[in-house]
């Protein structure tokens, strides 16, 4: 990195040249003269004097720099010649004839040189010409800095060792830049871009700048990352990337004072990282910016910029360079991978999916050191499984390996990156003996990723166990978990083992869900561990879902192994019912769930209660009636949830079932019914899954869903708006055949449908900010409305659909909904997609749009403000109307 010089004296401009004054410098022209420090504020353009030999060369090397980049290399050598020509004196003491001629001295070249520079000046960005001469200015520059280096490297090192010569190039670095810093505020674009490019390409290309203008083009540099150009904002950012980085190492050891414009540099290329509106300055401060504790997380979070190449940048480039994934923290592992895989870009989804199967593996596996420094891996080290379990392990596989979790996706790109790992991984007993979290979610990702492409079906059959096995293993890892669930209630502890255990027997259960059960042995193996593990009370909910899936898929997909399926879960929950302690019976009081309904609500139950309840002397304690009652509350959710999980596995009709209708009268009618918003909620949920089978009962209930979602709570409104979205998707000639009888004052002949008004009526309050002041709930409406009209279940007139389209229009510019992003993300989707979708809707829009811009004006009083303002500033009043006419943009 360009570094200042530091041994260097507060009076440099009164002193000499180090060099020249050396007794032992035989090889620098004697005639050579100190650079001039920079005296005026504009620099002049050379005249034009009398055509020399040595302007022909430089102009004729530099003119066929411009031509091509492939032979800047041979033309660097040419003009390092006559700059020694120029700038030393023969070494040999033979007559050897210069072949510029005598006359020439360091100052006639550096005139050339600042000469032929200056052309490119006006020169525009489009053109490449001028963009090579400036590469070949830089790498002449490094070059020659590197020659001179090496002539005058020994007598400074053993002087100082701090010290950096005073050189030929060093002067001429200098002449030229004191030259282009005063052109970098010029009011001409062109020559500010250019100015820019030759300042930044210096700074990226030398090893040391002197102190005077290492300020100066930090002050000049700092300017233009404001400035209006983006061209020229990408090359200061550039050129400032290379001093931030500079100064941050220096910064433990400078003066507090001196460096307290360094940490403003670094805050301020921040902010511009984190604010410019030109993605190819983020773009290129992304990969300029130092990579330091305090940069980090910015870099970082521009894995959300709006620019996929930005994203994609920072995927394929700066983080397999960063090193070591094992240093970033947990969370920060997790973002990145969910950040990059579920990209809506295809490009950064490869990106990073190719960061996880090439170099975080090779971080776990590989033994190089080049892999735990950083850089592209050269060559992919041999299948590990241990380096593979450690992967897993360092992204949280118990957090992240759930449904929402991103292991799933990781794993997938991982076996599709890496066919050297499906071919070594190795499935034997004592794997399976031996399951750890990492190793059972390993084989889970393995055997979905053969299921799902054919060409590995065969290598799972291989590698995979069969049922019955699977059954076995099944059922040693539930006892554990059921051990260990035991052992944490009465002792307490433990929790973290019967996590894990958990996560093992679903994903044992998750490759169950993919077997084929042809076998009548397997089968009857696995159907009867299931159906005792569903009947055990403490079985966590997750693994009771996956059990009753697996239920489901063993007794068949026909009507008869639907009724068997149903059979067997009402079974187990009847045995888990009978977990509650049982009371002793007074006065032949039952002991059933079915039994404590709606009667707890009277005056005369409470007192014939407290008759019958024995003294307290006799009876139990408080704190036994409280464990009590939580026991009840507990199983009685427990068996809820149960229902739950049997009718999302149930398409059948209700009613020619009467397992489920016995479940709904004794079970779920109850719940609903019940005083313990816990059981109501979940007993309304399963309700609700039963009007999804049975048209008559959704036509009974839909009223009472109404009046939940307007006297309830925020839960039970989602929940309640959830079901009617459902339930009118499901049965759509609810609203369409179901009428009441018009009364003998109605004018309109047309008949009214029995649910509209009310419906209508709590979609348009749910979605309103002023009635509903919940952004859950307003986005859970939002949602609803847009299935039901993409969908075009909503069987309603024309008036009542234009309100609806309205009402959601509306709530999308509406700036009451700015901090409600769930509403806005799904409406920015929903109404593009509604209007291009068909005809009418795009007709039903055009209908809309007028009136939703009147309305969105006549609420917003923020925005009359604004153009009151404006008129009374005189500003165009099309200005302040720019929110409201966007709303075009759907038509």
């Amino acid at each position: 990195m360009p570094g200042r010089t530091t041994a260097r004296s507060a009076a440099r401009s009164a002193r000499p040249s180090t060099a020249s004054t050396k007794s032992s410098a035989p090889s620098l022209n004697s005639r050579a003269s100190t650079a001039s420090r920079i005296s005026t504020a504009v620099a002049r353009l050379p005249e034009d004097g009398p055509s020399t030999q040595l302007r022909v060369e430089i102009c004729t090397t530099f003119a066929d720099s411009q031509k091509s980049t492939s032979g800047h290399r041979k033309l660097v050598v040419r003009l390092r010649k006559i700059q020694e020509a120029c700038c030393y004196v023969p070494q040999s003491a033979s007559k050897r004839k210069n072949p510029l001629g005598d006359g020439f001295e360091e100052a006639d070249f550096n005139a050339e040189v600042e000469r032929c520079v200056l052309r490119v000046m006006g020169v525009r960005k489009a053109e490449v010409a001028g963009d090579r001469v400036v590469r070949f200015l830089a790498l002449f520059l490094k070059t020659a800095s590197e020659k001179d280096l090496a002539i005058f490297g020994q007598e400074v090192n053993g002087e100082d060792t701090h010290a950096v010569p005073e050189t030929p190039t060093s002067r001429l670095t200098f002449s030229l830049l004191s030259l282009f810093i005063p052109m970098l505020s010029v009011k001409e674009k062109t020559v500010r871009f250019r100015a820019t490019q030759i300042i930044s390409h210096v700074v990226n290309t030398l090893d040391s700048i002197d102190d005077e203008l290492y300020h100066l083009i930090r002050q000049g540099l700092t300017r233009r990352i404001r400035d209006k150009e983006p061209t020229i904002r990408i090359q200061a950012v550039m050129g400032l990337g290379r001093l931030a980085g500079n100064e941050a190492q220096d910064e433990p050891e400078s003066d507090h004072s001196e460096d307290l414009d360094s940490t403003g540099l670094l805050e301020k290329l921040l902010d511009v990282l984190q604010h410019d509106t030109s993605a190819e300055v983020r773009r290129s401060l992304l990969l300029n910016l130092p990579l330091t504790p305090s940069t980090l997380p910015c870099l970082l979070e521009r894995a959300r910029d709006l620019d996929g190449a930005t994203r994609r940048a920072l995927y394929a480039r700066l983080l397999p360079t960063l090193g070591d994934f094992r240093h970033l923290s947990l969370s920060m592992r997790e973002k990145l991978l969910r950040w990059g895989l579920r990209d809506r870009d295809e490009n950064v989804r490869k990106a990073a999916g190719h960061l996880f199967y090439e170099r975080w593996i090779e971080d776990c596996a590989g033994n190089g050191s080049e892999v735990s420094e950083g850089g592209p891996v050269k060559e992919a080290s041999s299948p590990s499984m241990p380096g593979l379990l450690e992967l897993l392990e360092r992204i949280d596989i118990v957090n992240s390996g759930i449904e929402t979790g991103i292991a799933l996706e990781a794993m997938k790109e991982f076996w599709h990156g890496r066919p050297d790992y499906i071919d070594a991984v190795n499935f034997d007993d004592a794997f399976w003996s031996a399951l750890t979290p990492e190793s059972v979610f390993m084989a889970r990702s393995f055997n979905d990723f053969c299921q799902q492409n054919q060409q590995y079906q065969i290598l799972c059959e291989e590698k995979m166990p069969e049922v019955t096995r699977l059954g076995f293993y099944l059922q040693k890892y539930l006892n554990t978990l059921l051990e260990n669930i035991t052992s944490a209630a009465e002792f307490g502890g433990g929790e973290d083992e019967a996590v894990e255990q958990e996560f093992i027997v679903e994903q044992l259960l998750h490759i169950a869900l993919t077997l084929d059960y042809s076998d009548e042995v397997g089968r009857r193996k696995m159907f009867s561990l299931l159906r005792e593990s569903l009947a055990m009370a403490s079985l966590p909910e997750e693994v009771t879902r996956l059990v009753v899936e697996v239920i489901r898929l063993v007794c068949g997909c026909d009507a008869a192994g639907e009724r068997e399926f149903c059979i067997v879960v009402l079974e187990a929950i009847a045995e888990v019912h009978d977990n509650i302690a049982p009371e002793p019976v007074v006065d032949g009081e039952e002991d059933s769930f079915v039994s404590a309904r709606s009667e707890v609500s009277g005056e005369s139950t409470s007192t014939n209660l407290q008759a019958r309840r024995p003294p307290a002397a006799d009876g139990p304690s408080p704190e036994e009636d409280e464990q009590k009652v939580i026991k009840e509350i507990m199983i009685n959710m427990k068996c809820l949830h149960i229902t739950q999980c049997m009718l999302q596995n149930v398409d059948g009709n209700l009613q020619q079932n009467m397992h489920l209708v016995t479940m709904l009268n004794n079970l779920i009618v109850p719940a609903v019914r019940s005083h313990e918003a816990p059981i109501r909620e979940r007993g309304l949920l399963c309700l609700g899954l039963c009007c999804l089978l049975d048209r008559s009962l959704a036509e009974e209930n839909i009223t009472l869903f109404i009046h939940c979602f307007s006297k309830g709570h925020e839960n039970l409104q989602i929940t309640s708006l959830q079901i009617l979205c459902d339930i009118i998707t499901t049965h759509p000639d609810l609203l369409s055949n179901a009428s009441e009888e018009p009364s003998p004052s109605t004018t309109d002949p047309t008949s009214i449908p029995l649910y509209q008004k009310p419906l209508l009526k709590c979609l348009t309050r749910a979605l309103s900010p002023k009635y509903t002041p919940l952004p859950t709930i307003q986005s859970t409406a939002a949602t609803s409305l847009s299935k039901l009209l993409l969908t075009s279940r909503l069987h309603l007139p024309e008036p009542s659909i234009d309100t609806l389209l309205q009402q959601l229009t509306v709530s999308f510019f509406d700036p009451r909904t700015s901090d409600n992003p769930s509403l806005r993300q799904a409406l920015a989707y929903f109404l593009p997609v509604y209007v291009h979708s068909r005809l009418e809707n795009c007709e039903r829009m055009g209908r809309v749009a007028v009136r939703a811009v009147g309305e969105i004006l006549r609420g917003s009083k923020l925005l009359i403000s604004h153009v009151i303002a404006a008129v009374s500033l005189k500003i165009p009043v099309h200005i302040c109307w720019v929110s409201c006419v966007s709303v075009g943009l759907c038509l």
